[in-house]
């Protein structure tokens, strides 16, 4: 299948540019998450992030997909400048652009796995038809064809990453942010989705950013970086 990034492979999908993020102190002052992170990844790059937990990875990773918004810097998706997009704005060009996946599935409990798939790409204005004709394609693409009419609570928990990794894949974005994808697994389900996330990345053409403490799911990526001091170091 042919996909909407499979000819712009090299591409920056999503540029920081000294990217800053404080928060409040209760006693009056404000703590320093992130100082001036500046990071670059391309169409068909995979970047892992470490570092200890409490570092500010998650807090980077929401930055990037405009989860929230700097103190200081900016984001760019191709180019253009977004954190200060009204929130509407956001949402929408969020929807489309950028695939989440969470280390708790996040999904909809009284969707089945095929109504959570289809949900992103109503909420961008696909046809229910054709939304329900992409969400079995995916369904398909993660072994779970037989699974589509199940709820959540129906399905394993290494099947529900998989329905919420295909549900990031919905609408073709070409980022794709995962948070500890894996955390919530055993050793199993944990090797299976971490083959299933890269070969459909690579199918699909969609870049990765995904924050981790799994040391073999950080080397199967292009680029590791640490988060240090609030600052990113390569590996």
């Amino acid at each position: 299948m042919s996909t909407p990034n499979s000819e712009a492979k090299g591409i920056a999908t999503v540029e920081a540019f000294n990217l800053s993020r404080t928060y409040p102190n209760p006693d009056g002052g404000s703590i320093s998450v992130l100082r001036e992170i500046n990071l670059q990844v391309n169409l068909g790059d995979s970047v892992a992030i470490v570092g200890p937990s409490g570092s500010g990875k998650s807090t980077l990773l929401h930055l990037l997909g405009t989860l929230d918004r700097p103190t200081a810097g900016e984001v760019r998706f191709n180019g253009e400048q977004v954190s200060n997009l009204e929130d509407t704005h956001l949402a929408a060009l969020r929807n489309r652009r950028v695939g989440f996946v969470f280390q708790f599935h996040h999904l909809l409990r009284d969707f089945t796995a095929v109504e959570n798939i289809m949900v992103p790409q109503l909420v961008a204005g696909v046809s229910r038809e054709e939304a329900h004709e992409r969400a079995m394609q995916l369904l398909d693409e993660v072994d779970l064809i037989e699974r589509a009419q199940h709820p959540p609570d129906k399905l394993s928990g290494g099947e529900q990453q998989r329905v919420a990794v295909a549900r990031a894949l919905a609408n073709e974005p070409p980022l794709v942010l995962a948070d500890e994808p894996s955390g919530n697994l055993d050793a199993t389900a944990t090797t299976r989705l971490h083959d299933l996330l890269f070969r459909l990345l690579d199918h699909h053409h969609s870049a990765l950013v995904v924050v981790t403490h799994n040391r073999k799911l950080a080397r199967r990526a292009n680029r590791i970086l640490r988060l240090e001091a609030g600052k990113l170091v390569t590996i």
